[in-house]
């Protein structure tokens, strides 16, 4: 966690606990479900939170009382969401929980030295459940806080709650002998970022499509610290982990490197050929004789190539010194592939037990498309749950990079794909030319390119042009930047004037050109209120679409 962000969250706190509390009815309410032998399904809510039009910030927000348990216990499976004041659950294509993690001031985290970040989800909105015997133990008056970004996409104001499911059982029931506890180890390609983001270009990567970070990145780390790696403090075993990508993200990548280690698991001796005898010039009883003989021959090789597949598929993935330990897939059920919030993760099955020991260095990466588009503030995150002093299965001897299971199916607020009628506007590579630019800069506001929207009736859509090598620019209006609301230039494949939905717009220009989230106030803007179109392209219509904002839609003429 950044310095600068310190004396922010004391005010925040202060505000929370010293300022008058709203009356009981007003506050977030819970739900209580026994599920037998001392076992609890709680459903908080968190909130209200008043949500701004076109908001995209990272807030904080300390969970009172009434927001978390009020009595010690374990806590063995969490499952995230967020509802409007009726409980329902909103579309994706209107607004998301881009992300929320669960910090606890009271204990120290792990991997950054910072408060402890023990739960997060995004908008896959992760389950995570702890193998049988297993909780996060909880302390009643453990400060915890809600580091939430929650995406408007639309112009409207809302009043939100964000929500979290616990399978919780108290201290004091017999349920609660014998539990261990996990300690929470976050793993990032960005660690220690508050906003740990990346960006994958379209074709960029291998040749296969792909593109790895930090592998594949441009001096990914300046520093000389690969923020990435995390030396391991403490003898223990991995029980748990499941991976977070954005949109295009295929899946993360866990590592261990032991200094001195090397392959240790079974030798597979691969099946001598063995050939079988002509039977030609035979006749008689020799013929049946060697025609036995070879289809003992034929079923001793099925049986030894069987072994040897056997054999080949329980090895670990050792490689010098470090062995994989696991890759979290995204699935996708989104009809058009990896291209919008439509996915799950798999994550670890609960027979996951990798032996870790203090010294060694667990590393993670992440992996995109880069076929179909480019994906810019992209993350990477493994959450790694580790049980102290206890034993698991060598993954130098042992494979343990199995595949695991989903940790959830196709979400109803996933269903609103977009891409089909009706259209935003016309066509505007078939409008006439607007404006030449005279220099002076566009204005950005009310969701709204004006002089650059397509979306706009008769004259006032037509697309500006600019004269072939230069450009132009665009400016946030001071009253967006006052009410922080950001909006960003990215490049789409024309016409782009198709219905909004959570797949459709994306960034899939043929000459690609971002803006970044412009405004000001640190991440996720990149602090400035305005750009240039690049002086470098050919001429053509050039459309483009807000990623914060995707209903609206642009478009400008090079000539």
């Amino acid at each position: 966690m950044r310095k600068s962000l310190v004396p922010a969250l004391f005010l925040v706190l202060a505000a929370a606990f010293l300022m008058p509390r709203a009356a009981s009815a007003e506050l977030p309410h819970s739900t209580v479900r026994s599920l037998g032998d001392g076992v609890e399904r709680i459903t908080y809510r968190i909130g209200p939170l008043t949500v701004t039009p076109g908001q995209n910030r990272i807030s904080f927000k300390p969970l009172t009382g009434v927001e978390k348990p009020a009595v010690d216990g374990w806590i063995t499976r969490i499952k995230p969401d967020m509802v409007n004041e009726d409980g329902s659950i909103p579309s994706s294509s209107k607004v998301m929980f881009h992300h929320g993690v669960w910090l606890n001031f009271s204990r120290q985290d792990a991997t950054s030295g910072g408060q402890e970040r023990f739960y997060a989800t995004g908008e896959e909105k992760t389950i995570t459940q702890f193998p049988p015997g297993y909780g996060y133990q909880y302390n009643s008056d453990d400060l915890w806080i809600l580091n939430h970004m929650i995406h408007n996409l639309t112009p409207q104001a809302m009043t939100l709650y964000a929500t979290y499911t616990i399978d919780f059982i108290p201290a004091s029931s017999p349920a609660a002998d014998g539990m261990k506890p996990v300690t929470p180890i976050w793993m990032d390609v960005d660690n220690g970022s508050i906003y740990p983001v990346f960006d994958v270009w379209k074709g960029s990567g291998g040749k296969d499509g792909k593109f790895t970070y930090p592998d594949d990145a441009d001096n990914a780390y300046p520093s000389g610290v690969a923020k990435n790696r995390w030396t391991v403090d403490r003898d223990g075993v991995l029980l748990a982990t499941a991976g977070h990508v954005h949109t295009g993200g295929l899946y993360t990548d866990l590592y261990l490197q032991r200094p001195g280690a090397k392959y240790a698991g079974p030798k597979c001796v691969r099946p001598a050929p063995v050939a079988t005898r002509s039977l030609k010039g035979l006749r008689g009883k020799a013929k049946q004789r060697v025609r036995k003989a070879n289809r003992r021959t034929v079923k001793r090789r099925k049986a030894a190539s069987k072994r040897y597949r056997a054999c080949i598929a329980k090895k670990p993935q050792v490689a010098g010194s470090k062995v994989h330990l696991y890759r979290s897939k995204a699935k996708y059920f989104e009809p058009a592939g990896p291209v919008s919030w439509d996915m799950a993760m798999y994550g670890t099955s609960p027979n996951w037990r990798v032996e870790v020991k203090k010294g060694d260095v667990l590393s993670t990466t992440a992996t995109y498309e880069t076929k179909l588009a480019s994906w810019p503030e992209s993350m990477g995150i493994m959450v790694v749950y580790m049980a102290e002093g206890e034993h698991g299965d060598d993954p130098y001897k042992k494979k343990v990079d199995y595949p695991g299971s989903l940790v959830h199916g196709h979400y109803k607020e996933n269903s609103d794909h977009g891409g089909g009628l009706p259209v935003v506007g016309p066509d505007p590579t078939k409008l006439p030319d607007g404006v030449a630019s005279d220099g002076n800069p566009f204005t950005i506001s009310d969701f709204v390119y004006n002089g650059a929207d397509f979306r706009l009736p008769g004259a006032a859509g037509r697309p500006p042009t600019v004269d072939e090598g230069k450009s132009l620019t665009f400016q946030l209006s001071n009253t967006d930047v006052s009410q922080e609301i950001w909006h960003s230039l990215t490049s789409c494949k024309s016409p782009c004037n198709k219905s909004t939905g959570i797949a459709y717009p994306i960034p899939d220009g043929k000459f690609q050109f971002e803006s970044g989230q412009l405004g000001v106030g640190g991440a996720p803007t990149v602090n400035r209120t305005s750009w240039k179109t690049p002086s470098t392209l050919p001429r053509g219509t050039y459309t483009f679409f807000c990623r914060i904002h995707p209903l609206m839609r642009g478009a400008f003429r090079v000539k």
